[in-house]
């Protein structure tokens, strides 16, 4: 919880009146300068985490219409906005972003080629199991470094162009020689002046720094199919990080966290669940109506049912991946003894258990009962 109230506008350096293209152009300058990969201020990784705050608010415009209003997006009931997208769980979406963002692209020794594509990005979502069961479409918010569509990828500033480089005549390396005793050797080594890309930015494009990216955020719909399992992932091709100067994007991938339900277990495609039943529907038998993960099926109890009998239900389960057919609902039965009887219900219970011929029938039900346990009856209800 902060400690103090930010205002979100002075934090991004922006007028109350600014519009959408101002703010999310003052929220890349301003993540590009308080990166904690960059800046080497002992509140950088605070102030990163400020300035992505003050953009998820300043950037949506319901959340920020009870910003302006109220000076927070919980707005005076206290009520929370999620802006009409699902809660995610994001892992790597901003800790990569940076690692290649600055100076272009990250070289290596040894001449080995350089690789401008963008990389792959991974992000989590979670679903109930009646989601997963029906399948849904979700939005989730992506932070990736997209192609700048200020110079459309290339880096060089409006009305330029990428040259040739000059030092390495568009290789991206650049060659080295020594004499050793061995005689003259020689070393292949990324180019200094255009980070192996083999091209040469003369005039950078100011909105991308010369990359030919720009941190972005974007919505993107998940279609989250029926039967998925926990764990499963989702491929969206080319919206992970944008590649260096128009180099193909990575691609994002989702996972899917499947919530844990309060009475049915997953196994597969079949689901397990707790059937309770009295101790006289047991012996006796009986119909019951049991409510399913998503619709009521009957079932029947046989007379002579024991606690852990296990009943199937055909079809009741979670359906197949990209399939028609569903898995099975079992049923693992738990016979309830009553913890408390009438006078008459004892009665009956004594009666029967004489003609089951059990030995000593009432001797602990029917004995005088104290203060203490009528006390016990009434502080359990």
């Amino acid at each position: 919880m902060p400690t103090e109230q930010v205002d979100y506008y002075e934090l991004l350096g922006v007028s109350r009146d600014a519009d959408a293209g101002a703010i999310k152009k003052a929220f890349r300058h301003k993540a590009r300068q308080c990166h904690p990969d960059v800046s080497d201020a002992p509140d950088a990784e605070e102030k990163f985490k400020q300035i992505n705050v003050a953009y998820d608010v300043l950037s949506d415009p319901e959340k920020r219409s009870r910003y302006d209003q109220f000076g927070t997006v919980d707005g005076p009931s206290g009520f929370g906005g999620g802006g009409g997208y699902q809660q995610v769980n994001v892992d790597d979406l901003f800790g990569d972003l940076f690692s290649s963002f600055f100076g272009g692209v990250s070289g290596s020794t040894g001449g080995r080629s350089i690789n401008l594509d963008g990389r792959d990005m991974q992000m989590r979502v979670s679903v109930t199991l009646e989601e997963a069961a029906t399948g849904i479409s979700k939005e989730v918010i992506v932070d990736r470094l997209a192609p700048c569509e200020d110079c459309d990828a290339t880096g060089a500033a409006p009305g330029t162009h990428a040259e040739t480089c000059p030092d390495c005549n568009g290789t991206g390396q650049v060659i080295t020689y020594k004499n050793t005793f061995l005689g003259q050797m020689q070393a292949a080594s990324v180019c200094d002046r255009c980070h192996g890309t083999g091209k040469y930015v003369a005039t950078p494009c100011p909105e991308c720094e010369g990359s030919g990216r720009v941190i972005d955020r974007q919505t993107v719909t998940v279609n989250i199919p029926a039967g998925i399992s926990n764990g499963q992932k989702i491929r969206k091709d080319e919206l992970g990080e944008a590649g260096v100067r128009g180099a193909r994007s990575g691609d994002l991938f989702i996972v899917v966290e499947v919530k844990e339900h309060e009475h049915f277990e997953r196994d597969g495609a079949d689901l397990h669940a707790h059937l309770n039943v009295s101790m006289t529907e047991a012996a006796l038998g009986s119909m019951k109506t049991v409510d399913g993960l998503l619709e009521k099926s009957d079932v029947i109890v046989d007379a002579g049912a024991q606690t852990g009998d296990v009943l199937r239900v055909k079809a009741a389960g979670m359906p197949y991946l990209r399939s028609e057919s569903k898995g099975d609902l079992y049923l693992h039965i738990n016979v309830e003894i009553p913890r408390k009887l009438t006078e008459r219900q004892r009665e009956l219970l004594v009666e029967l258990s004489s003609e089951l011929g059990d030995s000593e029938v009432g001797t602990v039900m029917t004995r005088k009962r104290s203060g203490f346990d009528k006390f016990k009856d009434w502080f359990k209800g």
